[in-house]
């Protein structure tokens, strides 16, 4: 297994670090009972520390964040250009919630805010079939969002979709990207803490309530975490 480098590009709150962990934290935890053999590295953009050369390394993940890829964040053009630089090395890259819109919009499709609203709770997404990376016909993981990919990027195909989220999980043309919508990374504790901090920032009440119910029926975290984890085992290209 490669070493996977982890862009943090959001940071949870210290109360909720101490009883979850970070992000980085919680794909350690994922990817680390998908394969023992991983070992990881976190570069820790949101608190300012650069981007390495992406050529030097040997895969890269990028985790959500509460910011929107459109937001005017001194970060994000950098973090772009790093994606687009990866990709073209055909560095193995997986992006979760921010990440997946990162990517998606770094190499040239759209995201924005949905007129669906948020996006909490457990989902069940239809898993295309024959798609290469995730097995199986149905999958279920925890989301917590408002923005989505609107259109992919030229040659992208979509790998997992919901009529509220049609393009869930995405890979891209050249086979070395994938990006995913949901968390897998996300413990039910921490879910219900972004059904609730959803609920703070305009999501209706009963849509929280129904999205914490939810989260009361198994969740696949465990399956898509070893397709990323298979995925970015994936031989370098290049």
């Amino acid at each position: 297994m490669p070493t996977i480098t982890i862009i943090e590009t959001g940071v949870i709150s210290l109360p909720n670090r101490a009883l979850h962990g970070s992000f980085p934290q919680m794909f350690e935890r994922l990817l680390g009972e998908a394969d023992p053999s991983a070992s990881f590295v976190t570069v820790r953009l949101a608190d300012g520390e650069a981007l390495p050369d992406p050529a030097g390394l040997e895969a890269i993940l990028l985790t959500g964040s509460p910011a929107g890829v459109y937001d005017d964040l001194d970060w994000i053009a950098p973090l772009e250009r790093f994606v687009r630089a990866a990709y073209e090395a055909k560095i193995p890259m997986a992006g979760i919630c921010f990440g997946h819109q990162l990517i998606a919009q770094a190499l040239g499709g759209t995201v924005r805010k949905s007129e669906k609203g948020w996006g909490i709770g457990r989902h069940v997404y239809d898993v295309v079939p024959g798609n290469g990376v995730i097995d199986g016909e149905k999958i279920a993981i925890a989301a917590s969002h408002q923005d989505q990919v609107i259109a992919p990027p030229t040659g992208a195909t979509t790998i997992f979709r919901s009529e509220f989220t049609p393009h869930a999980g995405l890979l891209y043309a050249n086979g070395t990207a994938m990006s995913v919508q949901p968390h897998p990374e996300f413990t039910v504790p921490f879910a219900h803490v972004c059904c609730d901090k959803a609920g703070q920032n305009s999501a209706p009440e009963a849509l929280v309530a129904t999205a914490k119910a939810s989260l009361d029926q198994p969740l696949d975290n465990a399956g898509l975490g070893r397709a990323i984890a298979r995925f970015l085992a994936r031989p370098h290209k290049a």
